[in-house]
């Protein structure tokens, strides 16, 4: 099952190498909304690279795959984790704003222009 969200870098960790035949990096998204979320993904293998062309503090948008698996502890506890796996990242333009900081047009701004001659199908 794959998913995406959009959210700034909040911290980039360094490549581990946890066997002879593999290797993860794991990389911080922080969440805005009313209370902020700092949500940890990992890429693996290949993907290990994608995340140097990406600096600290800028938007990017997270495409992933949710994995979970479970363990047996050594005492017979059972335990569950979950892990979201990154395979792809792109970075997000900021949204354009005019002097002002607003996103909308100025209010002395010109309207887009309408040409009523081909649409006039209403009835009155």
């Amino acid at each position: 099952m794959s998913f995406e969200i959009e959210g700034k870098l909040h911290k980039k960790f360094d490549t581990s190498q946890v066997t002879d035949t593999f290797k993860k990096r794991e990389f911080v998204l922080e969440l805005g909304g009313p209370y902020t979320q700092y949500v940890s993904f990992q890429l693996i293998q290949d993907k290990c690279g994608m995340l140097d062309e990406h600096e600290a503090g800028k938007d990017i948008k997270v495409f992933f795959d949710l994995r979970g698996r479970e363990w047996t502890s050594p005492k017979g506890e059972v335990k569950y984790f979950n892990t979201l796996n990154c395979w792809k990242l792109e970075a997000v333009a900021p949204v354009q704003t005019d002097a002002s900081g607003s996103d909308f047009p100025a209010a002395g701004d010109e309207p887009p222009a309408f040409d009523n001659a081909d649409n006039d199908d209403l009835p009155f």
